[in-house]
């Protein structure tokens, strides 16, 4: 059961991460995108208030299952873990939590903007312009 948790882990973490990097890119997708950036900001800063900045209630419980597992992972980071886990290569992980973070705050921008944008458009919808 532990092993099929660690792998189910890895495909939901990282299809979370996926799609909070691109999920703005389409009309249809941005509420859910809003509502998956607004869940990854609560666990970063809101219980990273009392856990420590950048907490990710998943990966905590992902930590616990590989833990469980017998593995000794000495990444800080899901990111980190990530890389190593595909690539083989230990990234640093200051780097890996920056870049992490302007991307956050990248997308979480720019799924805001958009969708302020087509809320406007749908309330206020523009008209043809006159030949």
């Amino acid at each position: 059961m532990l092993y099929t948790l660690n792998l189910l882990f890895f495909v939901f973490h990282t299809a979370w991460m996926v799609f909070n990097l691109v999920g703005w890119g389409w009309k249809r997708t941005r509420p859910f995108h809003l509502l998956t950036i607004g869940l990854t900001a609560f666990s970063w800063f809101v219980l990273g208030f009392w856990y420590g900045w950048g907490f990710c209630l998943c990966t905590q419980w992902h930590w616990e299952v590989r833990r469980r597992l017998g593995y000794l992972d000495t990444e800080r980071s899901y990111v980190t873990l990530l890389i190593h886990s595909v690539t083989g290569l230990h990234v640093n992980e200051t780097l890996s939590e920056t870049v992490t973070g302007i991307l956050f705050v990248l997308v979480a921008f720019l799924g805001i903007a958009l969708s302020l944008r087509d809320r406007r458009h749908r309330v206020c919808p523009r008209r043809p312009t006159a030949p």
